[in-house]
């Protein structure tokens, strides 16, 4: 991306990248600062872009570490703002979460080779909740459609990852 390329990225993503800061930080003069310092790190950082997720997969994965920053520096070590989001399934009991197999470098990778042989809008809406950690509304925002929409078709995004899993290492996911 040249400068040009760049303004026209800015102008794109800024909103989404504040109300993703937002709705993380709950304060919108926080979410702005944030904001801000999101983008002159991805103007700094933009040789590290390999173009293998959607920009704004990336930008808001910055904002979520430049969040995780300014709450260690303000003191604040409660990470209950990121975790906790009422969109969020429950696990059945004694059943490991299906995004927490991510956490495994093999599965991760599984699961990553999956995704990337997923139709859109799935692989997309399934890495903007996963990966990006945005609510449902936020999605819904993102590609102009209902709550609902998105929710049905992250559902759709992982079981489809979940039955491919299966198919390949012939065991059980929650």
């Amino acid at each position: 991306m040249k400068d040009a390329g760049f303004e026209a990225v800015y102008r794109d993503y800024f909103h989404d990248v504040f109300l993703y800061l937002r709705s993380i930080s709950r304060d919108a003069g926080v979410a702005e600062e944030l904001t801000q310092e999101v983008f002159f790190k991805a103007l700094r950082s933009l040789e590290k872009f390999r173009g293998d997720c959607d920009v704004r997969v990336w930008l808001c994965q910055i904002a979520k570490h430049e969040y995780i920053s300014y709450c260690r520096k303000m003191g604040r070590l409660d990470f209950a703002d990121i975790e906790s989001d009422p969109d969020r399934e429950k696990p059945p009991a004694g059943s490991v979460r299906f995004e927490e197999r991510l956490e495994d470098s093999a599965d991760a990778l599984d699961i990553h080779k999956i995704l990337h042989t997923l139709d859109e809008p799935y692989k997309e809406v399934f890495s903007l909740r996963v990966f990006s950690e945005l609510s449902f509304r936020q999605i819904a925002e993102v590609f102009g459609k209902t709550e609902s929409w998105a929710r049905v078709t992250y559902h759709r995004a992982r079981l489809k990852i979940r039955e491919r899993l299966e198919s390949r290492q012939g065991g059980q996911i929650s």
